[in-house]
């Protein structure tokens, strides 16, 4: 079992923490502040703890989570990220902390503990030019076990035109990986779509929405190649059945248009 690890900084809600948002930059569409050096120091920290908590509560590992505009994932943001600290500005700066928290991780830890890392291809004011070099530098430093590309789509044309002509799963399957593992999301829907996958040099897949469908996607894709997932939208008792807790339940409800019948 793995846990994963990310700090809501997109999603703060001060209503909730009591807390003022933070960002690494100051933020007047949101109120977030700038996080001081000290704070993105204690960030990095924090998530190495968090780590450790996690294997002595029995967890075989962890994936920290540096996609969809969540805090890690903004530090990597070339448009914004302009800190004049060693966390932003350069390429090498706005990764600088994933870096600090995987290499904490490992010294943290044991030997066996599993460490994954997601990002975002692109959007989120990411580049496609520095997440295919962030990617490849993180797989070809031996140091994570996996790396979790969340493509939103595994097949579509990359946005940036530079990269158009192969899908983004193409892209990323043709990086250096040495001995890390590469996995893919997006639209992975249905068996054919995972085997595609694969075919197309990814090593696993993960699935979000479909399992969310169908708590044992897995195992019936294994089963049958000509699985699919049922049809959206479903309905309120067929996400409760298949294990979506009431609060999620309400969240998916809310906010992913066309997923649920009676929203």
């Amino acid at each position: 079992s793995s846990l994963q690890l990310q700090h809501s900084g997109r999603r703060s809600d001060t209503t909730l923490t009591g807390e003022p948002a933070v960002a690494p930059w100051d933020d007047a569409e949101t109120g977030a502040r700038a996080l001081h050096t000290a704070e993105v120091e204690q960030l990095v920290q924090d998530f190495i703890t968090a780590a450790r908590r996690a294997e002595q509560a029995g967890f075989q590992g962890v994936e920290l989570h540096g996609a969809h505009g969540y805090l890690l994932a903004q530090f990597l943001d070339a448009e914004h990220n302009q800190r004049d600290d060693r966390y932003g500005g350069s390429f090498d700066n706005r990764c600088r902390v994933l870096f600090e928290i995987i290499d904490g991780i490992r010294a943290a830890t044991g030997p066996q503990f599993q460490l994954g890392l997601r990002l975002s291809p692109e959007r989120f004011d990411i580049r496609m030019s520095e997440s295919l070099a962030l990617a490849q530098r993180v797989m070809e430093d031996g140091k994570l076990d996996y790396l979790d590309m969340s493509l939103w789509d595994c097949f579509k044309p990359p946005q940036d035109p530079a990269y158009a002509g192969q899908p983004l799963i193409a892209h990323f399957a043709a990086l250096p990986r040495g001995n890390t593992r590469l996995g893919v999301a997006g639209k992975i829907m249905d068996a054919a779509t995972a085997q595609r996958c694969l075919e197309a040099g990814a090593d696993f897949v993960l699935i979000g929405r479909g399992a969310m469908l169908h708590h044992d996607f897995a195992r019936r894709a294994l089963a049958d190649p000509q699985f699919r997932s049922i049809e959206r939208p479903v309905s309120r008792a067929h996400l409760q059945a298949e294990g979506l807790g009431p609060n999620f339940l309400q969240y998916v409800a809310s906010t992913w248009p066309r997923f649920v019948a009676d929203a």
